[in-house]
């Protein structure tokens, strides 16, 4: 992997009772992200001790090649869905590696 590359992570809670249906829509962006020019990794992951919790690990080529990725219809679709099944917005984290 790049030492210069964007590493991003988005937390997501879901609202009680929602949790499958909050999978499933974050699910579907896994395969489509990871064709996205720039794409290095989008891993999504499910915490164990809390199923309304989950979290993506991406990492980047640049910030532009985010920017256009967060811009995809297709991601937006999937955002405005999830709106009524999350618990709060997600908290969404910008890092760059240091050592």
């Amino acid at each position: 992997m790049k030492a210069d590359s964007l590493i991003v992570t988005a937390q997501i809670k879901a609202k009680p009772g929602k949790e499958s249906q909050v999978r499933q829509e974050l699910l579907s962006l896994v395969d489509p992200s990871r064709k996205d020019d720039g794409c290095l990794n989008y891993d999504l992951h499910q915490a164990l001790d809390n199923h309304g919790y989950f979290l993506f690990h991406e990492n980047w080529t640049s910030e532009a090649q985010l920017e256009r990725h967060l811009q995809k219809p297709e991601l937006q679709a999937v955002i405005a869905r999830l709106g009524p099944l999350v618990a709060e917005p997600p908290l969404i984290t910008l890092w760059k590696k240091i050592s």
